[in-house]
């Protein structure tokens, strides 16, 4: 049967917008949500989650967080991942953190001063960054962006990513850290190859439907999740292309889950502000042979430069992104601008119709 990228966006909805669930059920369904920290108007964890679950408002993923079975931890980038899926990972390698250079062991400096917080967070049971900042006095490093962070904070980061350390809550946004050990790491290769070919199958049923450079980006990646393992991506790509359907669409190799159809889903009249890491956009190579236009992520742009806006989600109707909205709230009112491809909306009642009934969906979500 012939595919067409008409089956692949119609796939593409149907696949990531199943019948909103409880919040544990859609996070174990997804097993990765991507996070940010940004509130415009809301975290774009939330933002996700909205779609997907029922009767979500802003901020329940940190509420229930500790009922959910699941953890913070990098998988192809920082989010929430599902307790099963985190233990695919661990135990990690002598790795810094990915904001650094991931593979490269610790200092031998760092690799001290981590034992010691270590012992002080046993001994505490649970730590606020603050508290452990007053007690040692780490001072100030640089950092990623090349300013100046808190050197408590960067250790904390460094033992969190190591496994030393998890998020057992969060207060105010800031992580409540406490002491964890991982299993020991599987020494058999059979068991680390199918460790990793499950990690690339999480990625997949995520971002699925991939072009073949997508599929490659995002199985190189997964360094950041199993730097012991980054020699073993390689083979792990061509076993995955080996067992994913396929089809050569235009030119370009697709890949999706076996068991998945990309065939004979139905069109959804529906509107949807999508946030900026949502799967749907994600990948912005595919979204562009999807959809035939450029989308950019341009918070820290500097505003003269920026052409869509500071915090543009991506405007979804039926199986088009054919624009993108600005959202804020100022006095308590929902404020929103518009940006359309074609220069102006869908001229159909049934558009008019749905978005406002989005804009009154996000109205509740941001209520409490």
């Amino acid at each position: 049967m012939l595919i067409t990228l008409s089956d692949l966006r119609r796939f593409i909805v149907a696949h990531n917008f199943f019948t909103p669930t409880t919040l544990k059920r859609a996070i174990h369904r997804m097993g990765f949500v991507q996070a940010d920290p940004i509130r415009a108007p809301a975290r774009a964890q939330d933002l996700i989650l909205r779609h997907r679950v029922k009767n979500y408002h802003a901020g329940d993923l940190e509420r229930s967080y500790a009922t959910l079975d699941i953890e913070e931890d990098f998988f192809v980038t920082y989010g929430f991942v599902t307790s099963s899926l985190q233990a695919l990972m661990h135990p990690r390698s002598d790795s810094r953190v990915p904001a650094e250079d991931v593979g490269s062991p610790w200092p031998s400096a760092q690799i001290k001063r981590a034992q010691i917080l270590l012992e002080f967070v046993r001994e505490r049971g649970a730590v606020h960054p603050r508290e452990v900042d007053e007690h040692f006095s780490h001072g100030t490093v640089k950092n990623y962006w090349g300013g100046s962070s808190n050197a408590t904070t960067h250790l904390l980061d460094a033992m969190h990513y190591r496994g030393l350390l998890r998020v057992q809550r969060r207060v105010n946004g800031i992580r409540i850290y406490t002491a964890h050990q991982h299993e020991t790491a599987p020494t058999d290769a059979a068991e680390c190859r199918a460790r990793i070919d499950a990690l690339v199958d999480v990625v997949v049923r995520i971002y699925a439907p991939l072009p073949g450079p997508s599929l490659s980006f995002f199985v190189r990646r997964l360094r950041f999740a199993v730097p012991q393992w980054q020699s073993e991506l390689k083979s792990a790509l061509d076993r995955a292309k080996q067992r994913l359907s396929h089809a050569r669409i235009d030119g370009v190799d697709w890949y999706w889950p076996a068991d998945e159809d990309v065939t004979h889903h139905a069109t959804q009249d529906t509107v949807r502000l999508l946030a900026p890491f949502d799967p749907v956009v994600r990948d912005r190579a595919r979204f562009e042979l999807l959809w035939g236009w450029v989308y950019r992520f341009e918070a820290y742009t500097p505003a003269p430069k920026r052409k869509l806006g500071y915090y543009a989600m991506p405007l979804l109707w039926r199986d088009r992104v054919i624009g993108w909205s600005n959202l804020s709230v100022k006095n308590g009112e929902l404020n929103s601008e518009f940006g359309y491809v074609e220069s102006r909306p869908p001229r159909d009642r049934a558009f008019k119709r749905e978005l406002e009934a989005e804009l009154d969906r996000i109205r509740v979500f941001l209520s409490t």
